[in-house]
Parts: structure tokens; C-alpha cells; sequence
């Protein structure tokens, strides 16, 4: 009898920890950093700050997860343990929407950077780019980490260029000048928190990655960590260099301080990175959708079919197509920003479950192996987690009633369709 073909362990700690470091510097920080200065100002350091603190609490109780449980299903497990299989669901169809609707999302921003830069139409660069990356992702695990590896370490470049055209100018603004006070910080966080998305992906690789109970803690950790230090820098640079008007103004931020320092050639190299970045994004948004998908169908909440791996490339490669078929849809409607903001509204709501998530498994499974272990605690009530639930649902009160009331029906949906997958269960 043959042994059915598994995915491949290919990943060590620089390959976990750099891919979700791509993930999180992707399209965010360079499409998202001149409309949070519009809000914020010059303080627009302190939105990404807090923006930052609830990714690193919500984090913290990822790596704890990911350690005891490294399964690609990832959230689908953690709350299927605490909450049944039927909740489980309803985060896991949230966790492949947000994926799917995120991955058109960035590519249409790939198309507008390539159409400015090459006049070429944006629909069919945008569906092309998405196919090729695709294809990237059921050649193997190996050549998309290694493909997500280099994109990464070009936009980190591209971060970097931008503070050092900063540092001369460091000092030149008041950086707590706040135009539309405390609030228009609040708001300004809440949207760049889409900026440091990305850590949640990384422990859908646990079976593909060495070691995963020490290795994927780790790597979550230090790219939360890395990416602080880089988005909080190039928000101060960025403001010194252009002050918060100008920054707000504008549509291409990196390009835009590259053009005021250097003119048109450093206006076209930082567009070029953006192209680069948003590439990248796609890719591993791709990658971690398909990847979550692969696990619910191996735990059968979703069709056995989507649970085949490829016997040559050791990819899932129906789960692939299952994501790239709905993310070419949505590319097709051309502007889903609407659409695409119901992803902050479906990641806020995950992140508050996982958080809770974590709390009734240090009640219900005390003894439990945990590799890493969230610190702070009163009893058995971890402490972190607690103040992170309730940061995210003071970020999910940022976003508009439109927003919300969309989410909502989403959620609905999700529910009915837990309801057609486990009919037959009580849980």
C-alpha cells in the first residue's frame, strides 16, 4: 500500500522567521504610511506603536498555540480544542476569506504601481500576477520560501533607503503634533495595523517547518520584533523629511520622499521595490490561505479532496487552486476596497477568539506541554492575553458601521455553513 505523500520539512528558523517577515512588511507600510499621517500627523510613530503593541500581545499568544499545537490548521485547531469544532470553523472560513480577499487586494496595488510605471492595463497584469504565484506555490515549498526570502530582503531595502534619506533630517519636526488629537491617533492605528499583518500566517507553515514547537515561537517573535523597529523608524523619517501635510497628501509616500531628496530615478527605484513588496505579500497570502485550507480538509471539515498533496512537488495543490479560483473572481471586480476593509473586521474578531482561546486552554489543559509559554500570570488566568482580547476589540470599535454590519454577514455565513459541515455533530 503506497504511504500517502506528506508535506515537506524543509524550513528552519531563517526561513520561518524571513517569510513572516515579508508577509508583515509587505504592501501595508508602503500603500497605508501617507493616509495614517493624514490622521495622526507628525505622532503618526505612536499610531504604528500601538498598532504594534497589540500584534506583539496577540502574537505572544500565537507563539504559545503554535508550540502546543503545530498543526497547518493552526487557528482552526486552537479553537476547535477550546471551542468545538463548529467555532473552529467559523474562524477558519474567516482566516481563508480575509486570505483570499487580501490577496486581490494587494495584487490590484501591484497593477496600479505596474500601470504608472509601464502603462499597461491593471486588470490583466493583476490576474497574470496572481496565476504565475500561484504556480510558484505548487512548484514547492522550498522555492516559495526562498522566492519570499529575497522579495523580502529587497523591500527591507527599500525600508532601509527610506530612513537613511531620513536621518539628516531627524529633529526637524515637533513628532507629537497631533492634528486631530488623541482620536485621529486611535484611527490612524487601527489602519495600520493592516500593516503588521502577517505574524498569524506564519504558524500555518508547523508542517512544513524543522522543529516547529521551538522554531515557529521564535521566528513569530523576532519578525513581530524586526518589524517594530523598521515601521517606527521610517514613520519618524518619514514625517522629518516631508512633515505630515505633504506625507498626507500623498498616494506614493516612498516614492515621494525618494523624489524629494534624489528627483525622478530614486522616484522610480522606491516604485520599482513597492512592485517588489506587493509581490511578495501576495505570495505568502497565497501561500498561508492554501495552507489552512490543506488543514481543515485533513481534520474534514472541509472536502478530503482540498487534503491532497502533490506526490512530486509535496504541495497541496487543490487547496492551491481552491484559493487562486476566488481570488481571480474578486480581482474582477476591479475596486473591492469596501470589500477589502471586512478583512481588519474578520482578523480583529479571530485574533479576540484566539486570544480567549488560549485563556480556557490554560484552564482546561493546565498540565499541557507548552514548549513556549506566555508569561504573566494571576492563578491560572494569563494576563497578557486578557489585555490583548480587549485591544482588539477597542480596534474593531475604529472601524465604520458599514464595515461592521458587512463583517457581520460574513460571520452569518460562515455560521450556516459550520452548520451544513457538522450537521451530524454536536460539536
Amino acid at each position: 500500500m503506497d504511504q500517502k505523500p506528506e508535506l515537506s520539512r524543509s524550513l528552519g528558523l531563517l526561513e520561518v522567521s524571513l517569510s513572516g517577515l515579508g508577509i508583515i512588511l509587505g504592501a501595508g507600510i508602503y500603500a497605508l504610511l501617507g493616509e495614517a499621517a493624514a490622521l495622526a500627523g507628525n505622532a503618526v510613530w505612536i499610531s504604528f506603536v500601538l498598532a504594534a503593541t497589540v500584534a506583539l500581545l496577540t502574537g505572544l499568544s500565537y507563539a504559545e498555540l503554535s508550540s502546543m499545537y503545530p498543526r497547518a490548521s493552526a487557528e482552526y485547531e486552537y479553537t476547535s480544542r477550546a471551542f468545538g469544532r463548529r467555532a473552529a470553523f467559523i474562524v477558519g472560513w474567516l482566516i481563508i476569506l480575509s486570505g483570499v480577499i487580501s490577496s486581490a487586494t494587494v495584487a490590484l496595488g501591484f497593477a496600479g504601481y505596474f500601470q504608472a510605471l509601464f502603462q499597461v492595463p491593471s486588470l490583466p497584469s493583476a490576474l497574470a500576477l496572481t496565476i504565475l504565484l500561484s504556480l510558484v506555490l505548487f512548484l514547492g515549498i522550498r522555492q516559495s520560501a526562498w522566492l519570499a526570502i529575497v522579495f523580502t530582503l529587497i523591500e527591507t531595502i527599500g525600508l532601509l533607503i527610506v530612513i537613511a534619506l531620513g536621518i539628516p533630517y531627524l529633529g526637524s519636526v515637533d513628532y507629537l503634533e497631533m492634528p486631530h488629537g488623541l482620536e485621529g491617533v486611535y484611527q490612524a492605528a487601527a489602519l495600520v495595523f493592516f500593516a503588521y499583518l502577517g505574524f498569524e500566517e506564519m504558524v500555518k507553515l508547523s508542517e512544513e517547518t524543522v522543529n516547529p514547537e521551538v522554531n515557529l515561537p521564535r521566528g513569530l517573535i523576532l519578525a513581530v520584533l524586526a518589524s517594530i523597529v523598521l515601521y517606527v523608524a521610517v514613520s519618524l523619517c518619514a514625517v522629518s523629511v516631508l512633515g505630515w501635510q505633504r506625507l498626507g497628501q500623498s498616494s506614493a509616500p516612498f516614492a515621494d520622499i525618494a523624489y524629494a531628496a534624489f528627483g525622478p530615478q530614486a522616484f522610480f527605484l522606491l516604485s520599482v521595490i513597492a512592485l517588489f513588496a506587493t509581490t511578495n505579500t501576495v505570495l505568502l497570502m497565497l501561500l498561508a490561505a492554501s495552507r489552512i485550507t490543506y488543514g481543515m480538509a485533513t481534520s474534514s471539515a472541509l472536502p478530503a479532496a482540498l487534503a491532497r498533496v502533490h506526490p512530486a512537488s509535496k504541495t497541496p495543490r487543490n487547496a492551491i487552486l481552491a484559493i487562486m479560483i476566488p481570488t481571480l473572481a474578486f480581482i474582477m471586480l476591479g475596486d473591492i476596497s469596501f470589500v477589502a476593509n471586512a478583512a481588519n473586521f474578520t482578523i480583529f474578531v479571530t485574533f479576540m477568539v484566539i486570544n480567549a482561546t488560549l485563556i480556557v486552554l490554560r484552564y482546561r489543559q493546565p498540565s499541557f506541554h507548552r514548549p513556549f509559554r506566555v508569561p504573566v500570570s494571576i492563578g491560572k488566568t494569563p494576563l497578557i492575553p486578557v489585555l490583548a482580547l480587549f485591544f482588539n476589540l477597542f480596534m474593531l470599535s475604529q472601524l465604520t458601521f458599514d464595515v461592521i454590519l458587512l463583517g457581520t454577514v460574513l460571520l452569518a455565513i460562515g455560521g450556516i455553513l459550520s452548520l451544513a459541515a457538522f450537521s451530524g455533530n454536536r460539536r
